[in-house]
């Protein structure tokens, strides 16, 4: 449906090594503003749908007060669908980890409304039942975004030890975060993004959202990659048995991770 996604975008010499080295990188125009104005009405009028039935798929915890969260938007429409499949997103995710494929793990829609509190400190692999590390979240917002508005923060190089606390999100396990990355003297980076620009971050980076004391709604689509060829782990938390039941139905630990949920969506 969008032609310009299934064309290859051209990444920066140095880009995947400064990934590796940091756990997070900024991409400008990822997505052509033309091509983000196109499907924004229809993502906008997925998470109203979803939201007045009441039946948005989230997590064990209820985030509410954070952003509103849709889950496998790619499941609602034929639209969005051609947007989180895309091949453009998922060679830049491979590429990114230097690795020959990539499956969805799933996506998301993550809009903070005006007066959304700030996101606290913490890593995304925590919630996955999977045995790689080369996992990646593509975050895309589909305006203009700032310190103000909600943007993110990263903690740099906060990737390379795996788990640090095994805690899903919540403001307790935040604030335990926030002191690791002061102990332990990690930089934190923060990006302004345009409509289409993204940040890519590894699923062990420690990471953080801002408040949004903007006056309208911060509107963010992520998608999360990961290795093809990864194997389903025994859980060992509640959020990821919740993971493993969501997102690879009908499969087991030891299994492939390679649910009808699981598409490949680039092999080089």
């Amino acid at each position: 449906m969008y032609q310009e996604l299934e064309q290859d975008y051209l990444l920066p010499r140095g880009a995947a090594e400064a990934y590796r080295r940091d756990g997070h990188i900024l991409l400008p125009g990822v997505a052509p503003a033309a091509v983000v104005a196109g499907f924004r009405p229809r993502l906008r009028g997925i998470v109203r749908e979803v939201y007045s039935r009441r039946s948005h798929v989230g997590r064990a915890e209820d985030y509410s007060s954070l952003f509103q969260q849709v889950t496998n938007v790619w499941r609602h429409d034929e639209e969005m669908r051609s947007v989180i499949f895309a091949r453009r997103f998922a060679r830049l995710a491979a590429e990114l980890m230097g690795v020959r494929g990539v499956r969805l793990y799933h996506d998301q829609a993550l809009f903070k409304p005006p007066g959304g509190k700030a996101t606290p400190w913490h890593q995304d692999q925590i919630y996955w039942p999977l045995d790689t590390s080369n996992t990646i979240t593509m975050w895309m917002p589909l305006m203009d975004v700032s310190v103000e508005t909600g943007t993110m923060q990263f903690a740099t190089g906060s990737h390379r030890d795996g788990s640090l606390i095994p805690k899903s999100i919540s403001e307790q396990a935040g604030m335990e975060f926030q002191e690791l990355v002061r102990e332990r003297n990690f930089s934190v980076a923060t990006y302004s993004l345009h409509a289409g620009d993204a940040t890519f971050h590894s699923g062990w980076t420690v990471h953080a959202a801002h408040a949004n004391t903007g006056k309208e709604p911060r509107e963010v689509l992520t998608i999360i990659y990961f290795e093809d060829g990864a194997k389903i782990v025994q859980p060992d938390s509640k959020y990821r048995q919740v993971d493993m039941e969501a997102f690879h139905p009908g499969q087991k630990p030891g299994d492939a991770a390679a649910s009808a949920l699981n598409p490949l969506l680039y092999r080089e």
